[in-house]
C-alpha cells in the first residue's frame, strides 16, 4: 500500500513531462458518463468503501496505540513510523506491504502484525526496509508477523534489493510458538534468507533500537553490517531471568547483551550509536558505501505521459458489486500513458483483453478480463504470454473474473486444456509479473490471472475485490444441491462470502496490500520500476528457480494440444 508521499513520487522513476496530446489511433477511446444514475451510485459505493479502508490504514498506522506511542518516547526513543521516516530520502514515496496484516486474526489487537515492510529509497538506493514495531506486543512474532517479513525478503531477492533491518523485539510470541518457531515458513526461515541473499551479494544490514532476544539476535548477528543504540540496544540468546535459571548467573541486561560490550568485546557489532537518530544517520552512511552492491531501479525507457480521462472515474466505472459487468477498456484507458493501448487479437477471444501499453514510461503488456474465459480467450492470452515472455515484456494482469467456462459444449471444446495452457504459460513467463485484483477472482481463473500461488512479483487489491474459489451466489446454489440443509448451505455461504473479502485477504497476506483505485497507476509503476531494475543484469542465481533474461530460459513445458 502506498503512504501519502506516493503523490510526491519521484522524478527520476515517474516523472510526468509535458507532452502534446494529439490525436493516435491507439488512444482508446471513452464514453463513460459520469452524470448517470449508475455511475453515480457506483461511485458513492466506493467512496464509501475507500472511506472505510482509510479508516482502517490510519488506525493500524498508530501501531500498539497512544500509551505505548508515549512510553517509548518517554524512553528517549523514536517511535516506528518515526525512525522509517528519517531512514527513507526526503520527499521519496514508500511501497509499503501489507499495512493491514493480521486484521482481526487474533483474539488481541495486532495490527499490521507488529511490522512495518516497504520498498523505499535510501541514499538515492532502492531497499527493501523491515522496521519491528516495538509499541504491538513488544515487537513479538506471531505467524503473520512471520509471514510478512519472509514476504520482504522474498521481493528483495527478486529484485535484488539490499535490506536494512530496524530491530526491536522480544523474538517469538510465545503462546503462538507451535506455529512460529519449527516449520519450514517459520522463524527460522527468517535467518536462513538473510544468509542465502548476503551469499547471492544482497546486502544486509541491522539496525538495533532496542531489545533483541533469543531468535531475533540473528538478525543482528546474520547481518553483513550491525549498528547498535548505545544505553538501549540489546542483543542476548537469553535474557537475565533466563540466564539465572539457566546458570545461576545473575547479571544485568547492559552486561549480558548491550551495545558497548557487543562493539567492544564480543565484536557482534560494527557501529556504536549515540541514539536513534545518529544510528539511523550511520545506516544511510552504510547503503551509501554500497558501491555496486546497492542497484538502483531502472529507468523509464520511454517519456512517461498522464492518462487522458481521470482516475477518479474508476470508482464509478467498477462500483463495489463484482457481478456487475463494466468494459476493462475504460480502466486501462485511466492507468497507461496517453490512454495509450495497442490491442492484440482485438477481435478474437473477446472476453479477455491483451495489448500492449505504457506506464510511467515503462513498456508493459496488459492481461485483463472482459468476461468468463473460453477456450478462444485461453489461447489467445497463453499467445500474448509467450510474446511477451520472447520480447521481455513484464505482464500486468487486471483481473475480474469468475473463471473458466464449464458445460458440456465447452468441455467438448476442450476447455480444460486449453485453459491449461493459460496457466502453463503463466507460470513459466521468463519476465516479472504483476497483479491488480479489481474485481472477482473465482476458480481457476486466479490461477490463469496470476493469483498469489503464481509468485507475481506483486499483487494488490482493490478494496471492493474479492477472491474464492467460487461467488458466494453459485456456492449457495451448489449446497442447495447437495445438502438437504438448508442452514448448512447458508451458513457456509455466509462464511465464504466473509472470507473472499479484501479485507480479509489482505491481513492474511494474500496479497501485498489494498490500494485504492486511483492510486494503481502510480503503484504499478513503482513496481515496474523495480522490475526493470532486475531486468537490467541477468543474474540467475539471484532470483532463483533458473530464471534468466538472456533468451536462455527454461522455456514452457509440454503444451497439450
Amino acid at each position: 500500500m502506498l503512504l501519502s508521499c506516493v503523490r510526491a513520487v519521484s522524478r527520476r522513476h515517474l516523472a510526468l513531462r509535458p507532452r502534446s496530446r494529439t490525436y493516435h489511433a491507439s488512444v482508446l477511446p471513452s464514453i463513460v458518463s459520469s452524470a448517470s444514475p449508475d455511475f453515480q451510485a457506483k461511485a458513492e459505493a466506493m467512496d464509501n468503501l475507500i472511506a472505510s479502508l482509510e479508516s482502517e490504514l490510519s488506525d493500524a498506522r498508530l501501531g500498539g496505540g497512544t500509551k505505548a506511542a508515549e512510553r517509548m518516547k518517554g524512553k528517549g526513543k523514536m517511535l516506528p513510523r518515526e525512525r522509517l521516516a528519517a531512514l527513507l530520502d526526503p520527499h521519496t514515496p514508500f511501497l509499503e506491504l501489507s499495512p493491514l496484516a493480521a486484521h482481526e486474526v487474533y483474539p488481541e489487537r495486532v495490527p499490521g502484525a507488529g511490522i512495518i515492510t516497504g520498498i523505499g529509497r535510501i541514499a538515492g538506493r532502492e531497499c527493501v526496509v523491515v522496521v519491528n514495531d516495538a509499541t504491538v506486543k513488544g515487537g513479538s512474532y506471531y505467524p503473520l508477523t512471520v509471514k510478512k517479513h519472509l514476504r520482504a525478503q522474498e521481493i528483495a531477492r527478486e529484485h535484488g534489493l539490499p535490506c536494512v533491518y530496524l530491530v526491536e523485539s522480544g523474538g517469538a510470541a510465545l503462546p503462538h510458538q507451535a506455529n512460529v518457531f519449527p516449520d519450514k515458513e517459520h522463524f527460522g526461515r527468517i535467518f536462513y534468507n538473510m544468509a542465502q541473499l548476503s551469499a547471492l551479494s544482497i546486502p544486509q544490514i541491522a539496525v538495533v533500537h532496542g531489545i533483541s532476544v533469543a531468535g531475533g539476535a540473528y538478525v543482528p548477528a546474520m547481518a553483513d553490517q550491525t549498528i547498535i543504540v548505545r544505553n538501549q540496544g540489546r542483543i542476548f540468546l537469553a535474557g537475565p531471568p533466563l540466564v539465572k535459571a539457566a546458570t545461576g548467573e545473575v547479571v544485568d541486561e547492559e552486561t549480558l547483551g548491550g551495545g558497548e560490550m557487543h562493539a567492544g568485546v564480543s565484536g557482534v557489532v560494527d557501529h556504536l550509536a549515540i541514539d536513534d537518530a545518529h544510528a539511523i544517520e550511520l545506516a544511510r552512511g552504510a547503503v551509501g558505501d554500497l558501491g555496486r552492491a546497492g542497484r538502483r531501479g531502472g529507468e523509464p525507457p520511454e517519456t512517461a505521459e498522464a492518462p487522458l480521462y481521470p482516475a477518479s472515474e474508476l470508482h464509478g466505472i467498477v462500483g463495489t458489486d463484482v457481478r456487475q459487468a463494466f468494459d476493462m477498456r475504460d480502466v486501462i484507458a485511466r492507468i497507461v500513458d496517453g490512454s495509450r493501448f495497442r490491442e492484440f487479437k482485438r477481435d478474437y477471444g473477446e472476453t479477455i483483453v491483451t495489448g500492449f501499453a505504457n506506464i510511467h514510461g515503462f513498456p508493459v503488456g496488459i492481461i485483463a478480463n472482459n468476461g468468463i474465459l473460453f477456450s478462444p480467450s485461453a489461447l489467445k492470452a497463453t499467445h500474448f504470454i509467450q510474446l511477451c515472455s520472447q520480447r521481455k515484456i513484464p505482464l500486468l494482469f487486471l483481473v475480474n473474473v469468475t473463471g473458466y467456462m464449464v458445460g458440456s459444449k465447452a468441455e467438448q471444446g476442450g476447455i480444460a486444456k486449453d485453459g491449461a495452457k493459460m496457466v502453463r504459460a503463466v507460470a513459466c513467463a521468463d519476465v516479472p509479473k504483476l497483479t491488480v485484483i479489481v474485481g472477482g477472482s473465482f476458480g481457476a481463473g486466479n490461477y490463469g490471472m496470476c493469483g498469489r500461488a503464481y509468485s507475481p512479483r506483486f499483487l494488490w487489491m482493490w478494496p471492493n475485490a474479492k477472491v474464492s474459489v467460487m461467488g458466494s451466489g453459485q456456492l449457495s446454489q451448489v449446497m442447495t444441491t447437495v445438502s438437504k440443509d438448508p442452514s448448512q448451505h447458508s451458513t457456509l455461504a455466509a462464511e465464504i462470502e466473509k472470507q473472499s473479502t479484501a479485507m480479509y485477504a489482505s491481513a492474511r497476506l494474500w496479497d501485498d496490500g489494498i490500494i485504492r483505485p486511483v492510486d494503481t497507476r502510480d503503484t504499478v509503476g513503482l513496481g515496474l520500476a523495480l522490475a526493470y531494475g532486475s531486468m537490467a543484469e541477468s543474474n540467475t542465481e539471484r532470483r532463483g528457480g533458473g530464471t534468466t533474461w538472456d533468451g536462455a530460459g527454461r522455456g514452457f513445458g509440454v503444451f497439450r494440444m
